[in-house]
């Protein structure tokens, strides 16, 4: 690949977000061509966020663009919020002209739809496939590790499994009895890599039903290896967790919004918003939104 011989234009969006200062930045450079990994990763640690990069799709291909991803450590397979981000983005520069598109990503393909309001207000959807829920390796073993780490005893766990989720990578959904026990949480964050790595997990997801009538569910996400000890916003994550809150019996098998919330113990109010897809009458995966909107430069101290 040609080595960039030009400093990459970088954009940024806040997604997710749910309140003042909330949501989930995204640096993204919308025109990456020619960019190499080490370029994308130099973004990516530069500004300390999960970062976004457009090429255009390989040859003979169907898809309308390809999408890369890295955050400060490595590259990333698939993340939503910086898909949500820069199609929104792409849209609100006049560089889309349809409202359906195929993107190619390590991951796999996705699909994206893009609705506009009579106010002219964005809304962006992209698709993940049905989730795979799993028991832990090593059940009750892991489930103790699990408990140090976050620091707490099982008399905070909520009546449902500790179970790992996935749509696109696997997420460890830990069910906890309140939104003030999650709140509360001191992870030792040195110790979560070697754990997540030892229970083939990408992150620690421990979340608390809020509203099960609402379908409203509060989460924190505590990544294995980012660069950064927690995310305010974490797409994927929240895609897992819908299969899995489905599995358990919490939320319908219906198209009902589903909004997991995240980022207020950071400061950065978030709301997820998941809907099932369907083939006949069983869910064949969801489509994943939330608000965008333009933000200035954001790196974490």
């Amino acid at each position: 690949m040609t080595t960039i011989n030009r400093e990459p234009e970088v954009q940024f969006v806040s997604v997710f977000g749910a309140g003042p200062n909330g949501g989930n930045p995204a640096p993204i450079v919308i025109d990456a061509a020619g960019m190499t990994d080490a370029d994308m990763q130099k973004v990516a640690r530069t500004y300390g966020h999960e970062s976004g990069f457009v090429l255009l799709p390989p040859a003979g291909s169907d898809d309308d663009f390809e999408f890369r991803f890295w955050v400060p450590n490595h590259e990333m397979s698939m993340c939503g919020h910086a898909t949500v981000g820069t199609v929104w983005l792409l849209h609100e520069l006049g560089k889309l002209h349809k409202d359906r598109l195929s993107i190619l990503t390590r991951s796999g393909r996705v699909h994206a739809r893009i609705g506009v309001s009579a106010d002219r207000d964005i809304s962006v959807e992209v698709s993940q496939p049905a989730g795979v829920i799993e028991p832990l390796p090593d059940a009750a073993r892991s489930a103790d590790e699990i408990l140090e780490v976050l620091g707490i005893d099982k008399d905070s766990l909520a009546p449902f499994p500790i179970q790992n989720a996935r749509t696109s990578r696997i997420k460890t959904l830990i069910p906890l009895k309140s939104a003030a026990i999650l709140d509360g949480l001191k992870p030792d964050f040195a110790k979560i890599e070697q754990l997540c790595n030892r229970i083939d997990s990408t992150g620690l997801y421990p979340y608390a039903v809020v509203d099960r009538d609402a379908q409203i569910i509060d989460a924190r996400q505590f990544p294995s290896s980012s660069g950064y000890p927690e995310d305010a916003a974490t797409g994927i994550a929240a895609s897992a967790l819908s299969f899995g809150l489905l599995a358990n019996g919490i939320v319908e098998a219906s198209e009902r919004l589903i909004t997991i919330r995240q980022g207020r113990a950071m400061q950065r109010p978030s709301a997820i918003h998941i809907r099932f897809s369907f083939d006949g009458t069983v869910p064949n995966g969801c489509w994943l939104g939330g608000a965008v909107q333009r933000t200035e430069c954001e790196t974490i101290a």
